[in-house]
């Protein structure tokens, strides 16, 4: 009977954690959805009221704002067509960033003297600012798409690059001396111990390098040739359209919103373990 008893107190313990665990990732989840939508409403707010306090022609309300981005999006057709155009050299730039920013990143990992060889190289990009550049690629490479792109990849890939380094040298090297120990070979360790360990890492660079391609993007068309973006940007700033001007900000913002939450789900799925 007692027996009978602990076991009934045991499963009512566990029940009582299942259900206050639930509840916690309901707070969680909760907290999650009405922090950002409070922030924006408090933003929101604010522009409207400075906005209105300011009574300028350029700086639009809040309400004129969304009212543009709403005529940006399913009235007006330039603004799809802008993005199609832009996000052209946004896909190419960011891919060819991938393909040399990953495999170099791996490398220099293991490789001391590749590493020796490309380190100042890859802190100076990262040190500089990448906008004085882009006369030097323009010069090189024209105003066509292949400029666009070159911008981009430069913006990108040695975030890629570092974020992949990081992530193999942060793998535990106690693991790899184990692996040795009983005999894996180099092959084994990478697919076994390095590259699962340094998938967080690589995930969260991909994730930083799309944020830094849609950057690459807009200064690209506004500094080197505008053709999709920058282009509207220049139109309605200098036909002092303040409320399409910010609308179109605000659509690349969304733009990059959506890619980069789509891009925190895959990683999530990814590294589910961490």
């Amino acid at each position: 009977m007692a027996v009978t008893t602990a076991s009934h107190g045991t499963a009512a313990e566990r029940t009582a954690r299942r259900r206050a665990a639930r509840r916690e990732r309901m707070t969680e989840r909760l907290w999650g959805v009405l922090l950002p939508v409070g922030v924006f409403v408090v933003i929101a707010a604010l522009w409207q009221a400075l906005a209105l306090r300011s009574s300028s022609l350029i700086i639009p309300t809040f309400g004129e704002t969304m009212v543009s981005l709403y005529r940006l999006l399913f009235v007006r057709g330039d603004l799809w067509h802008a993005l199609l155009l832009s996000n052209q050299a946004l896909v190419i730039g960011y891919l060819i960033s991938v393909v040399i920013g990953v495999p170099l990143g791996l490398a220099i990992a293991r490789a001391r003297w590749l590493e020796n060889v490309t380190d100042p190289y890859l802190n100076m990009l990262l040190a500089m600012p990448t906008a004085p550049l882009i006369p030097l690629i323009m010069m090189a490479f024209g105003l066509g798409l292949t400029a666009r792109v070159v911008v981009i990849v430069v913006f990108v890939f040695v975030y890629i690059t570092v974020n992949t380094r990081a992530g193999v040298r942060g793998v535990d090297a106690s693991l790899i001396e184990m692996a040795r120990s009983f005999g894996a070979s180099e092959r084994e360790i990478w697919r076994s111990i390095l590259i699962p360990g340094a998938i967080p890492a690589m995930l969260a660079g991909l994730r930083l390098g799309m944020a830094r391609a849609v950057d690459g993007m807009v200064v690209a068309e506004l500094l080197l040739v505008a053709v999709g973006i920058g282009n509207l940007l220049l139109e309605f700033r200098s036909s002092f359209e303040g409320g399409l001007l910010f609308a179109t900000v605000i659509a690349v913002a969304l733009e990059a919103i959506v890619i980069l939450s789509l891009m925190r789900l895959l990683e999530r799925r990814l590294a589910r373990w961490t």
